[in-house]
């Protein structure tokens, strides 16, 4: 059986990265299956966190190949109803006082307490998702795998150095804990299941709740949320080729045109110029818009790393050895505002 944890937004629907992971997990089933296995030395066994009694009903599981689903705290009917269209058939709803607040070792004991004996547990790979995967791989003294993109018979396939070099490994264990890199595949319905949800009667060990989120601030800003940004269709990159915190102005319109979203560079945000929701790479989004049109950018590894998704990769830059406009599906080399205000300028024309 593979688990997967689920993570919901505000609205109590399903995050795309989840949505994501939970298409993988069912997609890769038995391939995953095919991978557990005892290593040369077996780990630790998994060691009962006092005060934790939650059980998996019996005769939940050990038939076949099955997708299950964690959900931590509300669980709406709308995302009930995006797990069965992705296939789910089962949904474990933990929800308890002390939950309602993020604990990553309190929520990751939940996650242990229901997790299989032999199978695959996984999350998306957003900060909540690896530092929870991490907390589960040592109380079940498993190895971890982060990053996933992929699974074949000879092993797991996985993202290192920022997305710039990749790693194939093997996990072993009777337990495989994973977590798969946004965008490592487009979420997928399938034909719709009814899922049995199975709500736990929790108790929370105190040792588990020494740390917790007690406050949540949002930033406000004008600018495009990463929501927004991880799911627009077109996405128009600007680096330091911008010039200063005033020189957006043709890049936002050509945003404006294409009905997409704006992404920046680290060098961006450092410089205080864009607010941190609109950074893409490593510490920011990860994006698999149809086009994404990088103006000013050099292509710093961690940048390549957010956008390795785009399907169709569009460089403006003046520097024609630029990392960028190598990997480039297209590329002008040329000032950034001559080549985008032509660009404005010639869809302000059709339009009429």
């Amino acid at each position: 059986m593979t688990l997967v944890f689920v993570e919901t937004d505000e609205g109590g629907q399903v995050q795309l990265t989840s949505a994501e992971a939970v298409t993988f997990a069912r997609t890769n089933a038995d391939v995953l299956a095919g991978l557990v296995g005892s290593p040369p030395e077996q780990p630790p066994g998994r060691s009962a966190t006092s005060g934790q009694v939650a059980q998996r009903p019996q005769g939940s599981s050990d038939e076949g190949v099955t997708v299950e689903a964690a959900v931590i705290g509300q669980l709406t009917d709308a995302a009930t109803e995006q797990l069965a269209r992705l296939g789910v058939e089962t949904i474990h709803h933990l929800e308890h006082p002390e939950l309602e607040a993020y604990s990553a070792a309190a929520w990751a004991q939940a996650l242990v307490d229901i997790a299989p004996e032999t199978g695959t547990v996984m999350a998306s790979g957003t900060p909540r998702g690896m530092e929870l995967m991490a907390h589960v791989a040592v109380r079940t003294g498993q190895r971890m795998a982060a990053n996933v993109i992929a699974a074949d018979a000879d092993g797991l396939l996985r993202q290192v150095l920022g997305g710039s070099a990749f790693e194939r490994l093997a996990l072993g264990g009777d337990l495989q804990v994973l977590t798969i890199a946004g965008h490592a595949c487009s979420p997928e319905d399938t034909t719709a299941t009814t899922p049995e949800v199975i709500e736990y009667e929790l108790e929370i060990a105190v040792e588990d709740l020494r740390t917790a989120v007690v406050r949540t601030e949002v930033e406000t800003t004008d600018a495009a949320d990463a929501s927004g940004l991880t799911q627009a269709r077109a996405v128009v990159g600007a680096g330091r080729g911008v010039g200063s915190e005033n020189g957006f102005g043709e890049v936002l319109e050509l945003v404006n045109h294409l009905g997409g979203a704006l992404g920046v560079s680290r060098v961006v945000t450092g410089l205080g110029w864009r607010p941190h929701s609109e950074q893409v790479g490593q510490t920011g989004s990860r994006i698999s818009p149809d086009v994404y049109i990088a103006c000013g950018i050099s292509g710093a590894i961690q940048h390549m790393a957010g956008i390795e998704g785009a399907k169709t990769l569009i460089a403006i830059n003046t520097d024609e050895e630029s990392t960028m406009v190598q990997r480039a599906d297209y590329a002008i080399i040329g000032d950034l505002h001559e080549v985008v205000g032509a660009v404005n300028e010639e869809i302000r024309t059709r339009h009429g």
